[in-house]
């Protein structure tokens, strides 16, 4: 099937006319149902290419892991670790860049941030002596004492990081490599504060995590509404960045205004299901699902607290999961009909910012 953007550079070209190229939509719709050919999605995520994708990832996995292996048992993990993370973007040069793979490029990007992560943070002991096996403890805001040189250490390997991450994304411009950059810089500012102020940090944890979800998401926003037709790489950017977001407000919401879920009453029940329904607002307006997929497991616990209470059944784990995929159902079927109607009530100026195709986007 051609693409949107192709069509649009043929009509700019005068290859075909205008009329043609809505010729050609129709005709692509038409011979993609009668073909069962899926719909059109604007959430489109550059995944999986074909099945050498998933057979490259099971070698990469096979192939680093042994490599990781024989690299830390032959020398020092300060000497494999380098070693390690060159070969990474070794393996990247070949499928990231020549053979533009995608789910190999996000696999391997994966590892070599984590790679880089761990040999800047064991360079960085060695230069200050410190222990590299204390890279645990640095994450624990109850530890309070006898950690501050490690938090700072590994506050400094993740701004270190970030930059080798970036110079990943300028040799292979793998989507995620954003996102991954922004998760290593929120962890390193998250594990400085620990070292500066653990006694804060320990009380007001679910905060910091919640405005860090927000700046992420608002990040995101801002690259989904410079491309509202989705059509280049930076709606690519925007989904991760939705996705690593997503998770982090959900959960420290849940966290600091319900206490979590280990006391779940239908009060609270009631509240979390409305705090879906708001979601399901956000997630309708900008046109991304991944703020609904963190929510699902509080919903599917609040239906449960809700049968349970009222005793609508015995089986409220059944009755609870049947409850949440009606409604997940519910909202893949109508999904651009609840959008269509959720933009009504924007205004034009406003609704036409967000990323939408023109028959989503009403007046």
């Amino acid at each position: 099937m051609i693409s949107e953007p192709v069509l649009r550079q043929a009509v700019e070209r005068g290859i075909v006319t205008a009329q043609q190229a809505e010729g050609l939509r129709q005709l692509a719709d038409d011979v993609a149902r009668r073909e069962f050919e899926p719909e059109a999605d604007r959430e489109k995520l550059r995944f999986v290419s074909g099945f050498a994708d998933i057979f490259v990832v099971i070698g990469i996995g096979l192939f680093v892991g042994a490599a990781s292996y024989f690299l830390l048992e032959s020398v020092t993990p300060a000497a494999g670790a380098p070693i390690l993370t060159v070969l990474i973007w070794g393996l990247a040069e070949l499928f990231s860049r020549r053979h533009r793979m995608a789910l190999p490029s996000i696999v391997l990007l994966v590892l070599f941030t984590g790679s880089a992560l761990f040999s800047i943070f064991l360079w960085t002991a060695t230069i200050w002596n410190l222990n590299p096996h204390s890279i645990d403890s640095a994450f624990d805001p109850r530890i309070r004492t006898g950690s501050m040189a490690d938090r700072i250490a590994l506050s400094l390997a993740a701004l270190l990081t970030v930059g080798a991450v970036w110079l990943h994304y300028l040799r292979f411009r793998v989507p995620i490599t954003v996102a991954a950059g922004v998760a290593v810089l929120a962890g390193s500012a998250f594990v400085f504060m620990l070292a500066l102020a653990p006694g804060f940090v320990e009380r007001f944890a679910g905060i910091i995590i919640l405005l860090i979800g927000v700046l992420i998401f608002l990040l995101a926003m801002r690259f989904d509404m410079s491309d509202p037709r989705r059509e280049t790489r930076r709606t690519d950017i925007a989904f991760w960045l939705h996705l690593l977001s997503a998770p982090l407000i959900v959960h420290s919401f849940i966290q600091e205004v319900f206490g979590g879920v280990a006391t779940v009453n239908p009060g609270k029940a009631v509240a979390m299901i409305g705090m879906f329904l708001v979601l399901s607002v956000v997630a309708l307006i900008i046109d991304r699902r991944a703020l609904l997929v963190s929510a699902l497991v509080y919903t599917g616990i609040a239906l449960g607290t809700l049968f349970k209470e009222t005793a609508i059944t015995t089986a409220t784990i059944p009755a609870a999961l049947l409850a949440l995929g009606a409604i997940i159902l519910g909202l893949s079927i109508g999904w651009q009909p609840l959008r269509r109607l959720t933009l009504l009530f924007l205004p034009a100026h406003l609704r036409r910012r967000f990323p939408a195709n023109a028959q989503d986007i009403p007046g």
